[in-house]
C-alpha cells in the first residue's frame, strides 16, 4: 500500500474507535434534529440529513426568521462552528468539552446568543436505552486522531459517490449522511412507486415510497456489522438479486433476515491497489445487479456526459 493510499484510506479498527464513534454519532443526531426542525420538508426525508463539507459535516443553511443559520461539525480542527447570514459566529471546542451533555448545553447556549431559539426532541433515536442528550455524560470519549481518520474515509467515499452519481440520468439523492444510522448514502430511483406495507410507520413509508437502489458507507455497529463497510441494497428487493455478481471478487451478498445487502469490507478495499476505482466498481456492480433484477430502463438512465462548451 502506498503512503498516499494510506493517507486517503487510513485504518479505522471498529473496536478501537467505537467509544468515540458513539459520542460522535450523538453529536450528529443533535445537529440533525436541529436541521429537521428548521428546514422545510423534502421527499424521502432529504431535509434532515447532514451534508459533507470541506472540513466535516454541515447542516447547510437553515432558515430562521429571515436569516440563515448553519452549524458545521469540523472534523479537522474538532470544533462546532455556528454562523448566521448576518455575520454572527460562535465556536465550541470539542477536545475540551467531550461529553454529549456538555456539547448539547453549550450548543444551545451559543444558538441563543446568536438569536436562534429552537427546540428538539432530546431523546437519541434508535440508540438503545441511551440517556437523553442533555443528561448524557456516559458518552464522553473523543479521540481526535480517530475522528480525523474517519473524516478522511468520508471524504474519499464522497469523491467516489459524486463521480458515481455523474453516471446516472434520473432522480437521485444528494450524497448525504443520515444521522439516525450514521451512514453516508446516495440513492437512485426508477421513478416507479413502490408498494408500502400498511404496517409501515410514516418515516419508512416516505423513505421507500418509490423503487430505490441505495449505496453508502457505515463505520460499523455492534448490532449490525461490527466493522466499517460499504454497502448497497435494492428496495423493494427483486427476485434473484443476490444471485447477481459483484465486484471486486471479495464483495458479497449478506442476508439480513429481511433482504440482502451487497457488502464490501473497508479493510478489504483499502488493501487494493486503487481503492477509488475498486469502490466505483463495487457500486456499479451493485447498481447493475439491482437495475437488471428490477427491470429498470438502464439505457434511459445512462448519463450522456455532455458538459458545457469550453467557450460558454
Amino acid at each position: 500500500m502506498t503512503s498516499t493510499t494510506q493517507a486517503l484510506w487510513p485504518p479505522l479498527p471498529y473496536q478501537e474507535w467505537e467509544p468515540t464513534k458513539q459520542t460522535l454519532h450523538r453529536y450528529a443526531q443533535i445537529l440533525g434534529k436541529i436541521r429537521m426542525t428548521l428546514v422545510p420538508f423534502r421527499n424521502h426525508w432529504w431535509h434532515v440529513t447532514l451534508l459533507p463539507a470541506t472540513r466535516g459535516l454541515s447542516t447547510g443553511p437553515m432558515p430562521y426568521g429571515g436569516r440563515d443559520v448553519e452549524i458545521l461539525l469540523d472534523l479537522l480542527d474538532h470544533r462546532l462552528l455556528i454562523g448566521t447570514s448576518d455575520g454572527q459566529q460562535r465556536e465550541l471546542e470539542l477536545r475540551q468539552r467531550p461529553s454529549c451533555a456538555d456539547v448539547y448545553g453549550a450548543l444551545f447556549a451559543a444558538l441563543h446568543e446568536v438569536g436562534v431559539e429552537v427546540q428538539i426532541n432530546p431523546e437519541p433515536f434508535d440508540l438503545g436505552d441511551s440517556p437523553a442528550f442533555p443528561d448524557d455524560r456516559l458518552h464522553d470519549t473523543y479521540d481526535a486522531d480517530a475522528v480525523h481518520r474517519y473524516w478522511r474515509i468520508l471524504a474519499g467515499t464522497t469523491h467516489v459517490l459524486t463521480e458515481f452519481a455523474s453516471r446516472f440520468n434520473g432522480k437521485a439523492s444528494p450524497v448525504q449522511l443520515f444521522w439516525h444510522s450514521f451512514d453516508l448514502a446516495y440513492a437512485r430511483y426508477s421513478g416507479r412507486r413502490a408498494p408500502v406495507p400498511a404496517s409501515a410507520d410514516p418515516v419508512t413509508a416516505e423513505a421507500y415510497s418509490h423503487e430505490v437502489i441505495a449505496f453508502g458507507f457505515w463505520p460499523g455497529d455492534d448490532r449490525r456489522t461490527p466493522y466499517p463497510a460499504f454497502y448497497s441494497y435494492t428496495a423493494p428487493e427483486p427476485d434473484g438479486l443476490a444471485l447477481r455478481p459483484l465486484e471486486p471478487a471479495q464483495a458479497e451478498w449478506q442476508d439480513t433476515g429481511s433482504g440482502h445487502l451487497a457488502v464490501l469490507a473497508y479493510d478489504t478495499l483499502r488493501a487494493t491497489a486503487d481503492p477509488h476505482q475498486e469502490l466505483l466498481s463495487f457500486y456499479e456492480s451493485a447498481y447493475q445487479a439491482g437495475a437488471r433484477s428490477a427491470s429498470w430502463d438502464r439505457t434511459a438512465f445512462m448519463s450522456r456526459g455532455v458538459g458545457a462548451p469550453q467557450d460558454y
